[in-house]
């Protein structure tokens, strides 16, 4: 079959059915996947930076996004962005654009930080289980009772139902999880949006200030310079949905051409979700000001009515059951493939065996069955050891900002373009990739030292909120 024909007969010219997405989807993909429970950090990132900052990282962050992206769109096809051939991943176009090299780097960022969100994932869990049994507990028995509970137990529960989940081979195609995720995703963040409006409605909100919390008998200067640094991590990860980014384009129609489509995609999304940010972030922060907690939710800034504070912490942990899925089936993937390119004649590894359960049946693989399992374990260990929401979401900002939302855009468009070594625009360039990194660092080393602050403080495994 020709080009040609596979085009009359409802083909791409990859062979592929024709792709039906426009920017009106690709615009709602952005959307559902920045829209998560790292947006209820905001209002404590804010309350660090205070509101010229705070406003003014957010939206330095979407401008450099939107440009940034809208270069990842030109390189959706290589080498011509309209008429070269489609990359399927992130991955694919790196090893494209830059070589094997930066292939491999990317691939070990990428899933670095698909490990690392599930670790997140976990913590955040837990801790939204936790406060809906703390607002029960706080509606019941006043709101200085001592209601603190361990995060282990909903830990482990969260880790036994993951390990089920992942044994359950394309979980991730299942269409209907996209839409629940999106659903409850947008149903915290309005109620939580929500709660801290009606405190300032009413005028109960606390002082707020332009530089945010102040040094003084509670902050020392040296940590509140930790704190900054580990609040533009937590928006640094809000902002982010570089993992899926050619997900999304690859479901665009050929006309008008992808990049272009994608580039208005980025526009409106990125614009709406920091519109999203600042509300979040402006109304948690005029709401509880220095006070305001880590995670707007479960801080219990909010004690009534005490079952919107529980139904915004169930929509979290449903979100989060499937969102969970979603970043770790791609790692589970890449790892089976690699086994299986390593050991092509193990049967332990590559032998499928059905099982009929009811009425349904699917493919049983011992190998699946072992790695799957550890792994999910290793990273609620993990969570456990160190289950600190803001410091652990921070780092996860720092870890993928600079090099997958700046550096390897940046490379790649150098080499798409042929721009010349050291004229004005690759200086400029290298420029604004050498000051993203360094806000990557300055928020790696901000959240490791949060981290260490608090496991020190806290005796490991034994951490109670």
């Amino acid at each position: 079959m020709d080009v040609e024909a596979g085009k009359d007969a409802g083909f791409d010219d990859d062979g592929k059915v024709k792709r039906t997405g426009n920017v009106l989807t690709a615009t709602t993909h952005i959307v559902t996947v920045v829209v998560g429970a790292g947006v209820l950090a905001l209002a404590w990132a804010m309350a660090q930076l205070g509101w010229i900052a705070g406003i003014g990282i957010m939206i330095a962050f979407a401008c450099i996004s939107i440009y940034t992206y809208n270069l990842i769109a030109d390189c959706y096809r290589y080498p011509h962005p309209v008429t070269g051939k489609r990359n399927y991943s992130y991955m694919q176009a790196v090893g494209a654009y830059l070589g094997g090299t930066m292939h491999v780097l990317c691939g070990l960022v990428l899933y670095l930080k698909l490990a690392g969100v599930t670790v997140g994932y976990t913590i955040t869990t837990s801790t939204s289980l936790v406060a809906i049994k703390k607002a029960i507990c706080f509606h019941y028995n006043g709101h200085e009772a001592d209601c603190k509970f361990s995060n282990n137990p909903y830990m482990m529960a969260f880790g036994i139902v993951q390990i089920f989940l992942s044994l359950i081979p394309d979980f991730h195609k299942l269409t209907w999880l996209s839409t629940i995720a999106a659903i409850t995703s947008f149903g915290y963040a309005f109620i939580g949006s929500g709660l801290s409006l009606a405190v300032v409605v009413q005028g109960k909100g606390e002082p707020t200030s332009i530089s945010g919390i102040k040094v003084g008998p509670g902050q020392s200067a040296e940590d509140k310079m930790w704190k900054i640094f580990s609040a533009m991590g937590n928006i640094a990860l809000a902002s982010s949905f570089a993992t899926v980014v050619y997900d999304i384009m690859d479901t665009l129609k050929s006309h008008p051409p992808e990049n272009k489509q994608m580039k208005r995609a980025n526009m409106l999304g990125i614009t709406a979700m920091t519109i999203l940010f600042l509300l979040c972030g402006g109304l948690g922060y005029a709401a509880f000001g220095d006070h305001t907690p880590g995670n707007i939710l479960t801080g219990f800034g909010f004690y009534e009515p005490f079952w919107l504070v529980a139904l915004g912490n169930v929509c979290i942990v449903i979100h989060i059951v499937g969102a969970y899925q979603l970043m770790a089936q791609p790692l589970f993937r890449v790892i089976e493939m690699g086994a299986n390119i390593v050991w092509p004649h193990s049967a332990f590894i590559n032998k499928e065996y059905p099982t009929k359960l009811g009425s349904v049946t699917f493919r049983f693989n011992l190998f699946r069955l072992v790695w799957r399992t550890i792994f999910v374990i290793v990273a609620t260990i993990i969570a456990m050891a160190m289950p600190f929401f803001n410091e652990f979401l921070a780092l996860l900002g720092a870890i993928g900002f600079w090099p997958l939302i700046v550096f390897f855009p940046i490379q790649m468009h150098i080499a798409q373009s042929n721009i010349r070594r050291v004229s004005l625009k690759w200086c400029v360039l290298q420029l604004l990739s050498f000051m993203c990194f360094l806000v990557s660092v300055a928020a790696a080393v901000g959240s490791i030292h949060g981290i260490a602050k608090n496991i020190n403080k806290y005796k490991i495994f034994q951490y109670k909120q």
